[in-house]
């Protein structure tokens, strides 16, 4: 069955991003590390739904999200559109985890050993391009340099 989503990823002054730890029990993807957010329901934008979404499993009303992906995924664990917005955390509001065992602030960094999904794995690549564009291209450079030095 196809399911189209809303995720949002919020980032702080540090460029950590907030995820999401499912509970074991959860009827998808149970234990893994994942995005905040969910389906979009009919008569939805995904700007209504990722709105609706956050404020439902963060407490936490959005701003102004951005989105920065729309990108249709076919495999074993999602079959549908997945719509990823960003928003740099407000820190006047309080977050309250509502849904999901705990909200975790991460670096780009840390992530590598953290149970994530591939798909999602892409999507976080894509983020850290937006929001650590020097990092990336850094990263892409010594890349490069090694590989010239190994010819």
């Amino acid at each position: 069955m196809k399911r189209n989503v809303a995720l949002i990823v919020l980032y702080d002054d540090k460029k950590r991003i907030l995820l999401q730890q499912r509970t074991e029990d959860a009827s998808r993807l149970p234990g893994y590390i994942a995005f905040f957010g969910g389906g979009i329901e009919k008569g939805e934008t995904p700007e209504d739904a990722v709105k609706r979404e956050t404020l439902e499993e963060l407490n936490y009303k959005l701003i102004n999200p951005k989105i920065v992906l729309t990108k249709q995924q076919k495999g074993k664990d999602f079959d549908g559109t997945k719509h990823v917005f960003i928003e740099k955390y407000d820190q006047n509001q309080q977050l309250i985890l509502n849904e999901g065992r705990a909200m975790i602030w991460t670096h780009f960094d840390e992530i590598e050993h953290l149970k994530i999904i591939n798909h999602d794995r892409e999507i976080i690549k894509l983020l850290k391009l937006i929001l650590e564009p020097s990092k990336a291209k850094k990263t892409s450079q010594e890349r490069q340099n090694q590989q010239n030095t190994s010819k």
